[in-house]
């Protein structure tokens, strides 16, 4: 089993900010597999699909950001499952925004969800898709920026960023994260 793990805030008054791609890539890859991510467990909302055979469960967690490592823990020890066989997709500052960063080890970078998983599974390495919202302008307040939607003109680029994604993770349920990688950080 595979499993994809969206970081967002839940409720409405979140939906559609940059800290909520995650929850938008889970969405977008619910949408083309013709699930619905509505059984609530392990302090998340969760969907099963197969892709290629595999089993594959996406989760959101609904923990809010900074505790999302609480419901991580909890899906791998019920479902007992490791954590290499998981990819994390969020928000990031350090990214452009547009742009996709795959990576399978680093530190949080001051992302309070990362660094909450880190603390909850003791280790940095696991794999993860790096959505770019890019900093704001000197003097705004990150959370502010961070809990704020996409401008209008960034509409297509968001899309298409999402898009992106949710082709490789797609790609990474059939082959192995490094590959992944390679075909993916452009």
């Amino acid at each position: 089993m595979k499993w994809i793990v969206g970081l967002g805030n839940p409720g409405s008054a979140y939906q559609g900010t940059r800290h909520n791609i995650g929850f938008m890539v889970i969405d977008e890859l619910a949408r083309r597999l013709g699930i619905q991510v509505t059984q609530s467990k392990c302090k998340a909302l969760m969907g099963e699909a197969n892709i290629g055979g595999e089993k594959i469960v996406l989760i959101k967690p609904m923990t809010y950001m900074n505790l999302s490592g609480e419901s991580v823990r909890a899906f791998m020890d019920f479902y007992k499952v490791p954590l290499e066989d998981g990819i994390v997709v969020y928000d990031d500052l350090d990214t452009e925004a547009g742009k996709t960063r795959l990576r399978y080890q680093g530190g949080p970078g001051g992302h309070n969800g990362i660094k909450s998983i880190i603390a909850h599974t003791g280790t940095q390495t696991f794999n993860r898709i790096r959505m770019g919202i890019s900093r704001p302008q000197p003097g705004e307040i990150i959370s502010d920026y961070v809990l704020s939607t996409f401008p209008k003109a960034q509409k297509d680029t968001v899309g298409a960023m999402i898009e992106y994604a949710c082709d490789a993770l797609e790609y990474a349920v059939k082959h192995p994260f490094e590959e992944t990688m390679a075909k993916f950080n452009r």
